[in-house]
């Protein structure tokens, strides 16, 4: 089965439909009982709509309370899901403070003081600058000293011993003792050994500045330990905390019913309102369906009360014919309790013959009339047909029952010289269909006893006639269906309706007129 989506409903009542057609199919045993209590038309349309409006408003209402608990439940799973991811995100920050503050500044294993050893430890790298740059024969100082006093100087090739022995053994004397001494000063202040050296001074003045260091890198380290404790009041985290606490209360009080102006307490107000505002259009609504109810109940009572009511169907046609056949002039009987010619044959409830002022006088025409829901065409055809035969009728008119009428019948037609008609015992609308096949019928047995080739002008008058008479009813009965499901449109096919009367009543006084001027011109 193909779900249908629904249409999207407009904002206001303006821009809905007049009316919306509807073809059921009703399935339901106890709704079909309901229904068919009501006689088809009008009566089972009215109530059809009133019991559909009162489901409508019923569901409207059950998908109200729907609606208010699925808020209950989203709002409750919301704040649980909230509170879970703040919880997991509180403890991912201080795991990766804690993880990356522990690499750097470990006292063991962080990266600050392995950088700190490697600087002035043992063999470091301040050690071996120093010794590069100092060191007893391949320093720098040596290699610079080599190149300014050397064997291979240029001083000591202007004081040769060729050229001046005494002077340059004396500055050569007193040049290896300064050197000697500069290099011994040297070699003390850079040496570990000595307390006050250069080197010593160096070492102990990296190390106050590294104690310093350290104090001032720990001392930040608590800070910003501080600053990530819960314990610690004032504390970034702490106050982070805080935030959300107040933010979760108040999510939790706009959710809470306790609280008289949270969001959820005033949308219960509404839905209350609108509960209330439904509960009075519901009694509303049920006082008009009373009303209803009751005004069809006085309707039926006075349906009951009419002069037709209370007689079966057969009866009822009987009764009707009797009314026509003294307009034309001609005798109409009850033969349905009478056996025919047939023996021990009582098919015919009714015998129209034709008076004495008509085309074709005593011309018989048979009336069969049934309310049995088990009768088709087929049947009404074989039973008109031994009728005709029982009555020594030339034409027959069956009458069917609305009620239980084979479904797809046109209102009014012709099958060679029988005549087909609906018609309703109830509804004097119907009337019309009747008459109109009396007439049709007299037509045709006026024609049967025409032979007269002078006459052939007024027959085909008296056909064309038959056959407007037959359009015009299948029009008809499809516009008075109409017109009892459509609102504002019914005034409109209600005056078509009227205008289609007054032809057919126009068709039955040609149909009068020409079978007069054929009894006149035999």
């Amino acid at each position: 089965m193909s779900t249908v989506l629904p249409m999207s409903v407009p904002e206001t009542h303006d821009e809905l439909p007049l009316a919306l057609p509807l073809e059921l199919t009703v399935r339901d045993p106890e709704t079909i009982a309901e229904l068919w209590s009501y006689p088809e038309g009008e009566l089972r349309d009215e109530f059809a709509l009133k019991a559909l409006r009162i489901g409508v408003l019923a569901l409207k209402q059950a998908r109200g309370q729907l609606d208010g608990d699925l808020v209950r439940r989203e709002g409750d799973r919301l704040l649980s899901l909230l509170q879970s991811r703040l919880d997991e995100h509180a403890r991912a920050v201080h795991e990766r403070t804690a993880t990356t503050l522990r690499e750097y500044f470990d006292p063991q294993s962080g990266r600050f003081h392995e950088r700190v050893n490697r600087l002035i430890g043992r063999d470091g790298e301040l050690e071996q600058v120093l010794r590069r740059q100092l060191g007893a024969e391949d320093s720098e100082l040596a290699k610079t000293l080599a190149a300014h006093f050397g064997e291979e100087s240029e001083l000591l090739k202007w004081l040769s011993p060729d050229e001046s022995r005494g002077l340059l053994a004396a500055v050569r004397g007193a040049v290896e003792e300064q050197l000697a001494q500069q290099r011994e000063h040297v070699l003390r202040q850079f040496s570990l050994d000595n307390k006050d050296g250069a080197l010593s001074r160096l070492l102990q003045e990296l190390a106050e500045r590294n104690g310093q260091m350290t104090g001032q890198l720990r001392e930040q380290i608590e800070q910003l330990m501080r600053q990530f404790s819960a314990d610690q009041e004032g504390s970034a985290l702490n106050r982070l905390l805080e935030n959300v606490t107040r933010s979760t209360r108040l999510i939790t009080a706009e959710f809470s019913l306790d609280e008289e102006k949270s969001a959820l307490a005033r949308l219960k107000r509404e839905l209350l309102q609108l509960l209330h505002e439904h509960r009075e259009q519901n009694a509303r609504f049920q006082e008009e369906v009373k009303l209803t109810l009751q005004a069809m109940s006085v309707r039926k009572q006075e349906a009951a009360r009419s002069t037709r009511h209370g007689l079966d169907f057969e009866a009822a046609v009987v009764e009707l014919i009797h009314k026509e056949a003294q307009k034309t002039h001609d005798f109409a009987e009850a033969t349905g309790n009478r056996t025919g010619l047939i023996k021990n044959c009582k098919k015919g409830d009714v015998v129209i013959t034709l008076g004495p002022d008509s085309a074709a006088p005593q011309a018989k025409i048979v009336v069969e009339a049934k309310e049995d829901v088990s009768y088709q065409l087929a049947d009404a055809c074989k039973e008109l047909d031994e009728a005709r035969k029982n009555r020594g009728a030339s034409v027959g008119v069956f009458v069917f029952s609305r009620k239980t009428a084979p479904t797809a019948l046109e209102p009014l037609f012709r099958l060679g010289s029988d005549v087909f008609v609906i018609w309703d015992s109830d509804d004097p609308d119907s009337d019309l269909y009747l008459r109109l096949a009396v007439s049709v019928a007299r037509a045709l047995a006026i024609r049967q006893q025409q032979h007269d080739a002078s006459l052939n002008a007024d027959l085909l008058d008296v056909e064309t006639a038959i056959a407007n008479i037959e359009k015009a009813v299948g029009g008809l009965d499809e516009l008075q269906t109409s017109a009892q499901q459509v609102g504002k449109q019914s005034e409109k096919m209600l005056d078509r309706i009227r205008i289609m009367r007054n032809e057919l009543s126009r068709q039955i006084e040609t149909l009068r007129d020409k079978t007069a001027a054929l009894k006149h011109a035999t």
